[in-house]
């Protein structure tokens, strides 16, 4: 098998050159940029299996950077940063990033990360399907989200969350569920970050055309409903 390419964009040096080492240990072919801009110019410029981001970083943003990513490429990004408070997870995944480790970190949690997105990012290549509930229809292979015929524009977060609540119509699914799912990971702390994104889903869908799509059952999770 052919060695995964890394591009890790941090400018704390000796952090980053602790990574590189544990990737490459890893057998990760690594490449290390610690400026924003010049990590944009690589990334354009390369075709990296995955994306290490800091959030923080002189010349541009990690932010900055996703988006600009997500317009052209599917590659997956996970955010590398001190930053801890939910409503900066939120816009780093809202920017399109897929994972979020907040430092200082273990290095076996990026780890387990990491494999955790190459796998999510595999399994959206191989099942390739469409997926229906009332008027509402997802097809899998083009990423793409409509109601009514109408096209219904979502990040790759909110689209994650709504793929695996259809998937699972008519069950009930906790947050903890969700977040081990949608973000790939056993999730210990808050677990409102999932609450924020089912009302940017109902805002983009059950209150944009008038339906109920999802609902919720207090105190325990929610669900997509099959008329």
């Amino acid at each position: 098998m052919a060695q995964k390419k890394v591009i890790l964009v941090e400018d704390e040096v000796k952090l980053a050159r602790f990574v590189e080492l544990e990737l490459k240990y890893e057998g990760y072919e690594v490449t290390v940029c610690h400026d924003g801009r010049d990590g944009m110019t690589l990334i354009s410029q390369g075709d990296f299996d995955m994306i290490l981001l800091d959030l923080m970083l002189p010349g541009l943003t990690g932010i900055e950077i996703c988006r600009r990513v997500r317009k052209t490429s599917n590659v997956p990004i996970i955010m590398l940063t001190a930053k801890d408070e939910v409503i900066d997870k939120v816009a780093g995944l809202d920017s399109g990033a897929d994972d979020y480790l907040t430092k200082p970190f273990a290095i076996e949690e990026l780890l387990a990360r990491m494999r955790v997105a190459f796998k999510h990012c595999e399994d959206s290549v191989t099942k390739k399907v469409l997926l229906q509930v009332q008027d509402m229809e997802i097809d899998t292979e083009k990423r793409m989200v409509t109601v009514g015929g109408k096209s219904v524009e979502l990040t790759k977060k909110e689209y994650e969350l709504l793929l695996y609540l259809v998937q699972n119509k008519n069950i009930v699914l906790t947050r903890e569920q969700i977040l081990n799912e949608v973000w790939g990971y056993s999730y210990i702390g808050e677990t409102n970050v999932v609450d924020v994104y089912v009302r940017y889903l109902r805002a983009k869908i059950d209150e944009a055309f008038q339906k109920k799509f999802i609902h919720t059952i207090r105190g325990v999770g929610y669900y997509v409903k099959e008329e």
